[in-house]
């Protein structure tokens, strides 16, 4: 006995992936086991809503299979199977589209989000920057602490090794700054950058600034407030918008607010029991002992239910409406799976009262429709909280068939996307291969193993092996560039830059060395974003031909559609199509067919 469904294919589902709140879904279940189906076959739809009880539901039979049509009246996650007599269909069992039972029994997903959800526009089809603001380019000096170091040797090792405590400081600056990125906004134009998201800029005592000493000024060796508003108005110019780090689950040991060291010259919480700041912080033993993100005493956690500090983040004064008021376009909020609901929910409100159209990202490393974090779902993706999310799951995946040559993960985190998101949250999706806290992606396609950071310091490619990492980088970045969401490059990787994990991959950008066949790669792909937008702006996702190796898809849209393969497989591929065609990478022509080279890609696109 076998039947027929898929949530991505519009006859079993009538709306794709995740559905608004109120919305009719009809769900379609076709025979496909030769011949009449079986008359005393009855079918049940068997769903219930996240953390209560399952309800069977008939199904209606006709003469290809069963149907049933429901509508959801609330937000939140389904889960759904199907029960065929006395047998279970549910997604586990799908092989290939056709159904076989299966003992372990694994639901589908309906993700219900709510009606008025929608992401701005102005994102969807564009192409992300980001920059770890220290280390991309210097114009101008800059006062600095005493208290840290600032280097004269751009382009240096990193400091890496702990102190006589154990302790490894990050206060080595290179002195990277605002008026550098002004500097270089023609550059990043050229790239087809229209989203530049910025490490975080604000006061602190670290080269990373994940520890915030002042949530209302920028860090002294950046600049001032006056050179972010000049950035983004320049990058307006250019068409493109400034996201800034939004760091708000803990604050730095040595802050206006916590004061450890006296810095400041404010009564902290770490101080005094009567400091104005006392009750954002948990003290199980005061002042030495407290509540610190990952048990980091450097990094104090915040108490997000502390009334004085909600009101200092989302206050009419607050610091989110502050930056917001100097012409940003968004945050991306670090950590998010660390903040509660109630404070994601308070914290879009004021993001969308202050600007509508600000977009808000969340750092989050697995599947953010259904994430679990400290023994609660998350309410991420419907509607409440976030605009959109850090796609690692597709980072992974595109790696992963990089290195492998087998498509299966990444065709089943493309399935899981499709089917669980939004499609409001996908078209702005952040797709990365790499940022500040993952090694460098040529360094992960190079392949080098090394034992302990002494190792990582010295160790770089050979030309050769490096030649090798490259094609490999091209080809996820093709990934990366058309599937559906915005890719997002991290800096330097569009020049070749290498380094392991933190702070190995967190160098200053080489100004002076530029991989120029690299670069251009780059800049072509960022052309045809920005020459195709309507198949990337929102254009459909649909697979055209799929083996274990090659994957053909296409990115349909109303006014043609953009063609795209992947040969990572050893055999050489003939694509059969109609008309006249032109591959993009190449600038080649073909009609009827194209030959796909073991190891090759290509973004073609019909010409009549």
């Amino acid at each position: 006995m076998q039947f027929y469904f898929n949530p991505l294919d519009k006859a079993c589902k009538s709306r794709m992936g995740a559905v608004p709140c109120g919305c009719r879904v009809t769900f379609r279940l076709f025979w496909n086991g030769g011949g009449e189906m079986p008359h005393d076959l009855d079918a049940r739809f068997v769903f219930w809503q996240d953390g209560k009880e399952r309800t069977p539901l008939s199904m209606n039979r006709t003469a290809d299979g069963f149907f049933i049509t429901l509508r959801f009246h609330e937000t939140g996650l389904f889960f759904y199977y199907f029960r065929i007599g006395d047998e279970f269909f549910g997604r586990g069992s799908l092989r290939n589209g056709i159904f076989v039972p299966q003992a372990s029994l694994a639901a589908w997903q309906l993700t219900v989000f709510a009606k008025e959800y929608h992401t701005p526009d102005w994102m969807k089809g564009g192409v992300m920057y980001q920059i770890f603001p220290d280390r991309f380019y210097k114009a101008g000096d800059f006062p600095i602490r005493e208290d840290k170091v600032l280097r004269d040797d751009w382009g240096g090792i990193p400091s890496y090794r702990p102190n006589g405590e154990g302790k490894v400081l990050n206060n080595d600056f290179f002195g990277g700054n605002l008026a550098g990125i002004i500097e270089k906004l023609d550059y990043l134009s050229a790239l087809g950058v229209t989203v530049l998201y910025l490490n975080p800029i604000f006061e602190a005592y670290s080269n990373h600034r994940y520890d915030t000493g002042d949530y209302m000024k920028i860090d002294s060796l950046l600049g001032t407030e006056e050179h972010l508003r000049k950035l983004t108005a320049e990058a307006g110019k250019r068409g493109i918008r400034i996201l800034l780090d939004a760091v708000l689950n803990h604050t730095g040991s040595d802050s206006r607010y916590f004061n450890k060291y006296a810095t400041y010259d404010s009564v902290g919480a770490y101080q005094s029991v009567t400091s104005p700041y006392f009750e954002w912080y948990h003290f199980s033993k005061f002042p030495h002992v407290y509540d610190s993100w990952w048990g980091i005493d450097t990094l104090p956690a915040v108490n997000e239910r502390s009334a004085s500090y909600q009101d200092f983040i989302f206050g009419e004064d607050g610091v989110l409406r502050h930056w917001l008021a100097c012409g940003i376009g968004g945050y991306r909020l670090d950590v998010a799976d660390e903040l509660p609901d109630f404070f994601l929910e308070k914290l879009r409100m004021t993001v969308k009262s202050a600007s509508s159209d600000a977009v808000i990202i969340g750092e989050v490393w697995e599947d953010a429709s259904n994430k679990i974090a400290y023994s609660e779902r998350r309410r991420y993706l419907q509607g409440a909280e976030l605009d959109s999310v850090m796609n690692y799951p597709l980072k992974d995946a595109i790696i992963g068939y990089v290195q492998t040559g087998k498509t299966s993960q990444l065709r089943e985190t493309l399935f899981m996307l499709m089917d669980n998101y939004p499609k409001e949250t996908i078209d702005v999706l952040m797709n990365i291969l790499g940022t500040h806290d993952t090694q460098r992606i040529l360094t992960v396609f190079g392949g080098k193993q090394c034992a302990n950071k002494d190792e990582m310091a010295v160790t770089f490619l050979t030309e050769r092996e490096k030649a090798a990492a490259k094609r490999k980088v091209m080809m996820a970045a093709v990934l990366q560039f058309t599937l559906p969401g915005v890719p997002c490059i991290y800096y330097g990787d569009e020049n070749a830059m290498e380094g392991y994990q933190d702070p190995f991959c967190r160098r200053c950008f080489d100004w002076l060395h530029t991989d120029e066949e690299l670069l251009a790669f780059y800049q072509k792909l960022g052309a045809l974003r920005k020459r195709f937008s309507d198949a990337f702006y929102d254009g459909e996702y649909d697979e055209v031909f799929a083996d274990d190796g090659c994957l053909v898809y296409m990115r349909r849209a109303a006014r043609g559609n953009v063609y795209v393969w992947v040969n990572n497989s050893h055999e050489e591929y003939t694509i059969r199509v109609n008309g006249t065609f032109y591959e993009h990478l190449s600038g080649t022509r073909f009609t009827d067919r194209r030959k796909c080279e073991a190891k090759s890609f290509g973004i073609f696109t019909k010409i009549k």
